[in-house]
């Protein structure tokens, strides 16, 4: 036992004295940076199912006098809409208050939330095969009341109001429930049109009621009918960020992404940011392609 807890010491010690050694490595690497003008990139991946992240590396853009623009690149299909919109108040603060022009770079997919986001750039580009638009709300009930049936199980609820269990999986949703659920659903809709409308005024050339009915676009399509500006790639963006921002020659690109806590970084990724829909909560109003 003895030598257990001495191997298991010696272990934990080492442990501690590499990652001291990769943080002071990371550090130095940090200070040799170039640290004239740059543009940032921060990459928006996956579902949105929170903002804090990107939030951060925004405030880290809007405090570095260093960092003259920013490149973000979307690869998103959307999420949640509260978080879609903090992140989309938030680049509309880097471009106005802090005067840093801001240029989107859309991967595969920027379609609903990930469109939304897009939407406070300077110049939105996209790639020909890029699937964007998608604007429209979806909120989704799970039915289990037949398998519960099957299992015996009967879920008893008691209530402070007749709506405070509308998504209740044990059970049917009335029509009149279903009514109030589209009018909400309708509300948030029209903020998604609102945003479309104030963001690329003077550059769409359809009405938003033509295509504020969650079908999705090209690239090609989208450049057309002025939802996106040009057809380009990461590269293109960079250039334009720093053309905006009076950048002479090749800019200084410099990545911000989070690092996670080591242990994460050991132990894998979180399942959460790859589902389709917000784990924490029984209640999601999203802006997502599907």
């Amino acid at each position: 036992m003895g030598l257990f807890k001495k191997l298991f010491c010696w272990i934990a010690v080492a442990f501690l004295i590499l990652s001291l050694t990769l943080m002071g490595l990371g550090y130095w690497l940090r200070s040799k940076l170039p640290t004239g003008d740059k543009v940032a990139l921060i990459k928006v991946e996956g579902v949105i199912n929170s903002s804090g992240d990107i939030l951060k590396l925004l405030k880290e853009v809007e405090e570095n006098k260093h960092i003259k623009a920013l490149v973000l690149r979307v690869n998103s299909p959307g999420g949640a809409v509260g978080a879609s919109q903090e992140i989309y108040r938030e680049l509309k603060r880097v471009r106005e208050e802090y005067k840093k022009p801001v240029v989107v770079s859309m991967g595969n997919v920027a379609a609903s939330g990930g469109l939304y986001i897009s939407l406070p750039a300077n110049v939105i580009f996209a790639e020909g095969g890029t699937i964007t638009g998608s604007i429209g709300v979806i909120i989704q009930k799970l039915d289990v009341q037949k398998l519960a049936d099957k299992l015996g199980v009967k879920l008893e609820v008691v209530k402070t109001g007749k709506y405070k269990d509308i998504l209740n999986p044990f059970r049917e949703m009335t029509p009149e429930e279903r009514e109030y659920l589209l009018r909400l659903e309708k509300d948030v809709l029209n903020q998604f049109k609102e945003a479309v409308v104030e963001n690329r005024k003077g550059k769409l050339k359809v009405d938003i009621d033509q295509i504020a009915d969650g079908r999705i676009f090209t690239g090609h399509q989208a450049v057309e009918i002025g939802l996106v500006d040009r057809l380009g790639n990461l590269e293109d963006a960079i250039s334009e960020a720093a053309k905006l921002a009076g950048i002479k020659g090749k800019p200084v690109v410099v990545e911000l992404k989070k690092n996670p806590p080591l242990m994460k970084r050991l132990l894998g990724a979180s399942l959460k940011g790859s589902l389709p829909f917000d784990t924490s909560t029984t209640l999601g109003i999203y802006y997502l392609m599907y």
